[in-house]
């Protein structure tokens, strides 16, 4: 049986990979330079490297929208990343992409994010702008914590106690670069920042009407014309128009009519459950649990762990940012209890 190496599958990519594409040997590299590895391409290594990282791991314990609801079935952090990773793997295969580079930003696009979903994102925004000296809801809008600059943070810095992952710069800058407006250098990172658009708003409503909070037939009827009245058929109708799209035009995109359809689906859903929701009640008390933890540890350097001490030039805000940040929603409340709640005792 004759074996397949790395080199055999570089060539498999340039057989394969269209114009779009991000060809694995031509790669900008690593911070670090690296051996290649006789087996894989330097974006499969990626892909592997972040799949057995701890933050990667940490994602099954992670809000996705609903906080610690009851169920088995709503998803958390590692669903949605699994199944932005399905979304865009089918969006670039028929574009002729490099699937690899894309399931690698795929499956690492949101290692930054905090417990308890974005409200975790904004408390500590808030908890760094008081520690700063700035009105806190100017450190939301400013986003002085962002997921997605964490994400670069935890790959380039954080993981391996400290010394990184030393990924390729093409999937660091996808982690980077799937939201707050910027615009990856690849593709392929581009097409993770559309799925990952397409499988919230799609996941989402799912989640939203197992949790009894809408209904399909409460959903706008005008993008639900266009997308469709289900989960499957909406997903299949934006992937399908994101690669027509791109194919015909070169940019990665959607056309107006779906772009603008998944945008008022995305709208209500801010408006009806991201904001205001039954399942949001909880958020106020997530938010001063962060915040009395942040405040805790800045008060007791100390108690961080010494992973996250490592780098001399950070901040003190900073590092237990990236503590608190790395907490599962359940070791976040278990940390709190641990430090705030009285714990019953006896004397015998």
């Amino acid at each position: 049986m004759a074996l397949v190496s790395r080199v055999d599958l570089e060539e498999r990519e340039r057989v394969l990979l269209g114009s779009l594409g991000r060809l694995s040997e031509e790669s900008l590299g690593r911070a670090a330079p690296e051996e290649p590895d006789p087996l894989r391409t330097c974006f499969q290594c990626d892909r592997d490297r972040i799949l057995h990282s701890k933050s990667f791991r940490r994602l099954a314990h992670k809000t996705q929208v609903f906080l610690a609801p009851e169920g088995d079935h709503y998803r958390t952090r590692l669903i949605h990343t699994l199944e932005v990773a399905q979304v865009a793997r089918s969006i670039a295969r028929p574009l002729g992409l490099n699937e690899d580079l894309t399931e690698a930003i795929a499956l690492g696009h949101d290692l930054g994010h905090t417990p308890f979903g974005h409200e975790g994102e904004r408390a500590l925004s808030r908890c760094l702008a008081r520690w700063r000296g700035i009105d806190p809801e100017e450190g939301v809008s400013r986003r002085l914590f962002a997921h997605n600059e964490q994400g670069a943070r935890i790959v380039e810095l954080l993981e391996r106690e400290g010394r990184g992952l030393n990924l390729t710069r093409e999937v660091v800058d996808g982690i980077r670069c799937h939201s707050g407006g910027l615009r990856a250098m690849t593709a392929e990172g581009r097409v993770v920042g559309l799925a990952d658009r397409v499988a919230y708003v799609a996941h989402d409503i799912d989640d939203a009407k197992r949790a009894g909070l809408l209904r399909e037939e409460d959903l706008p009827t005008d993008a639900c014309e266009v997308l469709g009245h289900s989960s499957s058929e909406r997903i299949e109708r934006m992937v399908r128009d994101a690669v027509e799209r791109t194919e015909a035009t070169g940019e990665v995109g959607m056309t107006p009519e779906v772009w603008r359809s998944m945008m008022a689906l995305r709208s209500f859903l801010f408006a009806n459950i991201y904001s205001k929701g039954e399942a949001k009640w909880e958020e106020p008390k997530a938010s001063r649990l962060l915040e009395e933890l942040f405040s805790h540890f800045c008060a007791h350097l100390d108690e961080v762990p010494g992973e996250y001490r490592l780098h001399d030039a950070d901040a003190p805000e900073v590092q237990v940012a990236d503590f608190v940040s790395g907490m599962t929603d359940r070791y976040a409340i278990k940390t709190y209890e641990e430090l705030f709640v009285p714990r019953v005792w006896s004397v015998s």
